[in-house]
């Protein structure tokens, strides 16, 4: 019979290639700090529409997104509260594991896949490539690749061309409660799920996992009282949270260890998030099963079989709801 390698030093072997591998492709994916925790490049293109350079005009611009990404989510849920449809158009990308990113699904200005269109906007770019894009027409560049800023531009620079012009998600009155909460939910929950997920030592994930359910106890004791963060009115602090609340019973509570709790074992984080998902026209940007497919498809340092799992059951974010505030 031939000889076969003994069982022990097997396993030593493949744990030892496999982690090799790992770290090697983890440090390309996710760059960490020296405790192993994830830490989230910045944002490089950081103009302004309302800028003498970027005046507001219907079709000019064109959002790029990922319909599995969180933070492009948000740039989609915004454009459909304001009634945008008409005036700023979407180009969709998808993630592509064997091209290491983001690619056109209909290739556009002679690009193929989202890193050469950051290459036609900055020959030489050496950063990462991402979604979403705010991406000017008439200049042929990027306008902006931060979220956090598109969406405030989405709010307030097109009401001469939104169908809901009077729909206000970030009022003046409300801007330093909306910063505040913006602030405490960016490092605990919209980048704590990537923190977990992300982090390459026990360490930084039981640190992460630790302020991540913090601050959803907290949120949760907070909507006992209110409907939204900032009380009866719709924000962008709500947009910003429910794009990562949406995704993580569906992804973050298993391929990125976030599985403390669900979102659906909080009665009144629940609730809201269901009370969001009915809003008009909020349904229709998400697009659950590329989340799956995207995060349990593609992280293939994270799922290296690539088995989509078959749960959690969504039937219930359309069941009415009931409102039972104290």
């Amino acid at each position: 019979m031939p000889k076969t390698l003994p069982p022990k030093l097997l396993i030593w072997l493949g744990k030892f290639v496999w982690t090799s591998m790992w770290k090697l492709m983890m440090s390309e994916m996710a760059p960490r700090s020296t405790s192993g925790a994830y830490l989230r490049p910045n944002s490089q293109f950081r103009n302004t529409v309302g800028d003498p350079s970027y005046p507001p005009e219907a079709g000019r611009y064109t959002l790029f997104v990922g319909l599995s990404c969180p933070w492009a989510h948000r740039t989609l849920i915004v454009r459909a509260l304001k009634g945008l449809h008409e005036s700023i158009p979407i180009a969709y990308v998808s993630a592509s594991p064997l091209e290491g990113g983001w690619v056109l699904d209909e290739a556009a200005l002679g690009c193929q896949s989202l890193a050469e269109l950051y290459q036609l906007a900055k020959p030489g770019y050496q950063g990462r490539a991402t979604v979403p894009v705010l991406w000017d027409n008439t200049s042929k560049t990027i306008v902006n690749n931060e979220s956090a800023e598109i969406i405030v531009m989405l709010n307030g620079q097109f009401n001469a061309y939104a169908r809901k012009p009077t729909v206000d998600l970030y009022p003046e009155a409300l801007r330093s409660q909306i910063e505040v909460w913006n602030e405490k939910i960016y490092h605990a929950v919209n980048n704590g799920v990537y923190r977990c997920g992300f982090a390459q030592t026990q360490i930084a994930y039981n640190q992460a996992c630790d302020e991540l359910f913090s601050a959803l106890d907290r949120i949760d004791e907070t909507l006992k009282t209110q409907r939204f963060l900032c009380g009866e009115q719709l924000t962008l602090a709500d947009v910003r949270l429910f794009t990562t609340l949406i995704r993580f019973d569906v992804a973050y509570y298993g391929i990125f260890k976030c599985n403390r709790r669900r979102i659906e074992d909080y009665p009144n984080l629940y609730t809201y998030v269901r009370s969001l998902y009915q809003l008009p026209g909020i349904a229709e940007t998400c697009d659950l099963e590329r989340v799956k497919q995207d995060y349990y498809g593609n992280l293939f340092p994270l799922n290296p079989g690539g088995i989509i799992p078959a749960g959690p059951d969504l039937a219930n974010l359309r069941q009415p709801v009931v409102q039972t505030r104290e």
